[in-house]
Order: structure tokens, then sequence, then C-alpha cells
């Protein structure tokens, strides 16, 4: 996919060891999903558990390749976070979307969609689709 344009993904989680461990596991169950740009988003800067405007801003720009950036999330004030840096306009690459989807099945389903060649649309659709996941 080098050079191609890829739908990119951002993990949002108030802790940065939670958001790289699902980086790690969607890309694991994605077959490895090399050609994926995939940033995890967790904590603050000082290591602290939260959520920061300026790691979200800086892990969207560091995986937008031309065909928009998926951003995911944890719990309550990394959706709040996102949501206003998508507000303002100019903080994140152009076609962000924050996407309404479980934050680890979602994960997993956004990579291998998107390690498929598939546009931000079919991104979106596939880890919204998780919420739908049976697990009994």
């Amino acid at each position: 996919m080098s050079g191609e344009k890829v739908v990119g993904i951002v993990l949002v989680s108030h802790s940065a060891e939670v958001a790289s461990s699902v980086v790690e596991l969607a890309r694991g169950l994605a077959g490895g999903a090399v050609g994926v740009p995939v940033a995890a988003a967790g904590g603050r800067e000082d290591g602290g558990l939260g959520t920061s405007a300026e790691l979200v801003s800086a892990a969207a720009a560091s995986v937008d390749r031309g065909a928009g950036v998926a951003v995911l999330t944890d719990l309550g004030s990394a959706v709040l976070t996102v949501k206003a840096l998508l507000a303002e306009g100019d903080e994140l690459p152009g076609d962000t979307r924050l996407l309404d989807a479980p934050f680890v099945e979602g994960a997993v389903a956004a990579v291998v969609t998107a390690a498929a060649g598939a546009d931000l649309d079919a991104v979106e659709a596939a880890a919204s689709e998780a919420y739908g996941y049976r697990k009994v």
C-alpha cells in the first residue's frame, strides 16, 4: 500500500498502555496490516491517565495518507477531546471522523477493513457494526 491513499486510524484512550495494546492487537488480528497507518494517542504528555488534544492531533497527522482518518475512543472525555478538535476545524486532517464504535472490536474491524483497501465510509461502517458482535 506504500504510496497509495489509505485510511489512517487513531486509537484514543485514557491510558497509553491500553491504546498501544489495542493497536498491537488490531494489527495482529489483521495479519500485521503493515500498510495501514495506525497510531495510539493514549494518556497525557506527562504519562498520566487522561486524554491530550496535542497527542490526538499529532497521531492524526502521523496517519494521514489522503483517504481520511478514523478515530476511535474509549471513554467520555476522550470523545469530548476529539469532538473539540473537530469543532476547531484546523486541528485534525480534513477528512477526520470520530467513529461511534466499541473501542477494541471496532479497532480490529477498522484495521482489517482499511487493510483491504476500503474507503473511510466502509471503515466507519465496519467499526460501527462491531456493536452487534455477539459473544454468547
